[in-house]
């Protein structure tokens, strides 16, 4: 007996309709991103493991996949690593690659492989599916694709707030209000560790403050407690924990707490820059709103942090996120370049949108026109007169066989097509076609001459 089909968890199927869905938001963001002057660039589904590891901290690390080396991998390894039985150990005796785990770490390998050869600053936009190892989740995959841009080499933080500029104009093409953009500072972030006294902490500090939404306060300070930090700097932080992200004393309670701290004055100032500017110059349809617990527990970001949170009436985590990496490039031998950048969830928009309503109704209308097929002769004048219709960018098809009509109307109302035409072998011996409105059921006869006049209506 055959084995039932089946695919990973976490990885997906996708229809016509789901799929004329997603390039509907594909279209959108890259349509965006061309307009905002960010230029076209493609990197390997998979890079050299060292490339990976090591950049998106230890939690980030085991969620990368690894690809085991070709041939007999065990061959070469000592079995004295078998008996130890340690991961860490073994992996690098049998993989050397991995799937890419996002597309900043490889843009940035891709800088600097290719800096002679671009013109700075370099503003990149890529659209390509990554991978992580992750337990499956509404809204979470372990396959999914990103929509980033990003600029290098220049450390103005107007391009911050251009970035800004086109999450906005994003979200306003598809018509999604109520987004928030939480914005925060990881200057900030080292400044509240090195106040509190945990800053030789503070990887542990930043990435148990990024749950609090997930698991809560309490979660929160569980957590840092089991990662090393101290009681007596956890019951500083508390004050932090419990300030809304709409709260609008937030930057003035940061103010007083980081009165010592250089570091976090820095990273205030310039998030007051971003957000003063950014007023001046109005969103159309997003927030921008200042939250102190953010914090992306990614270990290249360095300045100015982003995360997209959907509209509040739908329950779904990120949209979309990113920040400032002033030194990403340094890893692989190119120092002092800075860059900031931003991702979108193709995902979790395409989600959203489904549950609001929000794509257009003919998105799925791969077809306009279908031509009945009456037999041989009607069905060669069909495909003239089709090749018309398709000249000029009309979506046509004519049914392949000359099965009974009941049929072929079915089949076009099953697939929402709105207009059939009926060349049979009156049509045929008067070169006409009728056109008929599947929606209305009313009919109209052109002639083989009009088909311009029948096209320029659709």
């Amino acid at each position: 007996m055959a084995q039932k089909p089946s695919i990973p968890k976490g990885t997906r199927d996708f229809s016509p309709s789901e799929v004329a869905k997603r390039n509907y938001i594909f279209d959108i963001i890259k349509n965006q991103f061309k307009t905002f002057g960010f230029q076209p660039i493609e990197t390997p589904s998979f890079e050299n493991l060292d490339t990976l590891l090591g950049k998106y901290g230890d939690e980030g690390d085991r969620l990368i996949f690894k690809i085991l080396n070709s041939g007999d991998f065990l061959s070469k390894v000592a079995p004295d690593v078998f008996e130890e039985k340690d991961s860490s150990l073994l992996t690098p005796k049998i993989t050397e690659k991995a799937l890419r785990y996002d597309l900043t770490v490889p843009f940035a390998r891709y800088v600097v492989m290719h800096q002679n050869e671009l013109e700075f600053p370099f503003k990149r936009y890529q659209m390509q599916p990554v991978w992580r190892a992750d337990r499956p989740q509404k809204g979470r995959f372990r396959e999914f694709y990103q929509c980033d841009a990003d600029v290098v080499g220049a450390n103005s933080l107007l391009q911050e707030v251009e970035l800004l500029q086109l999450y906005d104009a994003v979200f306003a093409d598809l018509n999604l209000d109520g987004v928030v953009i939480k914005i925060n500072h990881r200057k900030i972030l080292s400044g509240i560790a090195e106040v509190i006294g945990a800053h030789e902490q503070l990887i542990a500090f930043t990435v148990a403050l990024d749950k609090l939404d997930k698991i809560g306060k309490e979660g929160v300070v569980e957590e840092m407690l089991k990662n090393g930090i101290s009681a007596e700097a956890v019951e500083k932080a508390r004050p932090l924990l419990a300030v809304s992200s709409k709260d609008l004393d937030a930057l003035q309670l940061l103010k007083d707490f980081l009165k010592d701290s250089e570091e976090g004055t820095k990273g205030i100032e310039e998030l007051e820059f971003i957000t003063h500017t950014i007023h001046s110059l109005g969103l159309k349809t997003t927030q921008v709103a200042i939250d102190i617990t953010l914090a992306r527990g990614l270990n290249y970001y360095t300045g100015v942090i982003f995360e997209v949170a959907a509209p509040p009436t739908v329950a779904m985590g990120s949209i979309g996120g990113g920040g400032r990496y002033d030194d990403l490039t340094g890893i692989f031998g190119l120092k002092n370049l800075s860059g900031v950048g931003i991702s979108f969830g193709l995902d979790r928009i395409y989600l959203v949108l489904e549950e609001l309503g929000l794509f257009p109704k003919t998105i799925d209308q791969s077809v306009q026109v279908l031509f009945v097929n009456f037999g041989a002769a009607e069905a060669l004048a069909a495909l003239r007169l089709a090749g018309s219709l398709r000249s000029k960018g009309i979506k046509t098809d004519l049914y392949p066989t000359d099965t009974k009509i009941q049929k072929q109307m079915k089949h076009a109302n099953n697939r929402n097509i709105p207009y059939v035409i009926l060349l049979g072998e009156q049509e045929l011996a008067n070169e006409s076609f009728v056109v008929k409105d599947m929606e209305k059921g009313d009919q109209k006869t052109y002639s083989w001459a009009d088909i311009d006049s029948f096209a320029n209506l659709l």
